[in-house]
């Protein structure tokens, strides 16, 4: 179970980033409009695309440690090359390198996790890893983004993003004393499968288990609905005339409101079944984005804090739901495949909402992924048999 434990440290100082608390503020003294912003998110996105399939085989059949290292490595350049950045271009750099590194760390991070829990007989335990290493994250998140916010008011919003190569740094080290996972079923490195036979034997899966399909597809819907939460709450507040100091503490709220979800996701499939567990989801985040869109006070924090809480319960379970049904050889193919479509979709989302967020402004934008989770998150979760 070491590899657990190293895994929640990487977790830990991978998300202690201080600039996340202030990264809209930060581009926008540096020249980032809004729509230069969700350009940069669809690069992002676009790069994924391209890359998650090929970063998950790549990891099945190389290993998924060294995937994990590179990643964490490109994080730490991504870091260095913000504090100099000044142009849209240097801003598209960075998250050109920030989507390799989550391409390569999204499928093999998940795969190694299973697969060190399958070598102690605990693969049992899988959805309940993912949500402490979730809680993880979002406790390191609130630390700093409590932090954060006080540190840049006194020392500049760019000492931030110092603090946070440092903590990529640490977080860099602890990746370097992974141990690979031994998989059960690995096959001999002679007769490794071939990359195409890996998107096709992908491909089959999915067409042989619809249930999966529709897990996975409503996931998406309402992963790519939560990103811009996440991008975008701090301008939300600044509309609504709230202080930047501030901020750090609704941060960090924001994030505390994911934990419950993200710890007892796992006791929830035993009283609900995936279908109702997802049709409430996407019901509560769809009617939470039509509230922010249409009531422009104070009032709108509650329906954003509602969001952030039911959107902690989604990833241990879609992921769960997909990992107990894969093969080791190909786990962090298909964990890629579902990322695959998560970035797919956000392509599509963040041109829908630049475009309407351009025209009639942010509130307009959260309208609009209001009607999207709940055209396409409803059509997919009622598709789940189980």
């Amino acid at each position: 179970m070491l590899n657990i434990r190293k895994l929640y440290v990487i977790q830990f100082f991978s998300s202690l980033i201080p600039a996340y608390v202030i990264e809209r503020l930060f581009w926008e003294m540096r020249g980032m409009s809004v729509p230069m912003v969700v350009m940069t998110e669809i690069i992002y996105a676009v790069t994924i695309v391209l890359l998650e399939v090929p970063s998950g085989i790549v990891a099945d059949k190389r290993g998924r440690k060294q995937m994990l290292i590179l990643s964490a490595a490109l994080g730490c350049l991504e870091f260095l090359l913000l504090v100099f950045a000044t142009e849209f271009w240097h801003f598209a750099l960075v998250v050109l390198l920030a989507a390799v590194a989550k391409s390569a760390s999204s499928g093999a991070e998940n795969a190694l996790l299973y697969d060190s829990l399958r070598s102690e007989g605990k693969d049992a335990l899988f959805e309940k890893c993912v949500g402490r290493m979730n809680a993880i994250s979002i406790i390191a998140t609130m630390i700093a983004a409590l932090s954060g916010s006080l540190l840049a008011d006194r020392y500049g919003l760019t000492f931030n993003y110092w603090l946070s190569l440092g903590s990529m740094i640490v977080a860099t080290a602890a990746t370097l004393l992974l141990k690979e996972s031994e998989r059960q079923d690995k096959d001999d490195e002679e007769s490794a499968i071939p990359m195409k036979t890996y998107v096709a034997e992908a491909i089959r899966f999915f067409r042989s288990h619809p249930a999966v399909y529709a897990v996975m597809l409503t996931g998406m819907t309402i992963g790519a609905a939560i990103t811009y939460v996440d991008e975008f709450w701090q301008l939300y507040l600044a509309l609504l005339g709230i202080p930047t100091a501030a901020f750090g503490l609704f941060s960090a709220g924001l994030f505390l409101i994911r934990l419950p979800g993200s710890l007892l996701a796992y006791k929830l499939k035993d009283v609900m079944s995936m279908r109702a567990i997802l049709l409430v989801v996407t019901v509560i985040t769809g009617a939470g984005y039509a509230y922010l869109a249409y009531v422009p006070d104070g009032t709108g924090l509650v329906a954003l804090f509602l969001i952030c809480l039911t959107a902690g319960v989604i990833e241990p379970l879609a992921s769960g739901y997909l990992h107990h049904r894969i093969d080791s050889s190909m786990r962090a193919t298909m964990d890629s495949f579902q990322s695959l479509c998560l970035y797919g979709t956000l392509v599509i989302v963040g041109a829908g909402f630049g475009y309407v967020a351009a025209r009639i402004g942010l509130l307009g934008g959260f309208g609009f992924l209001s009607v999207f989770v709940l055209v396409f998150g409803l059509r997919f979760a009622v598709k789940i048999n189980q």
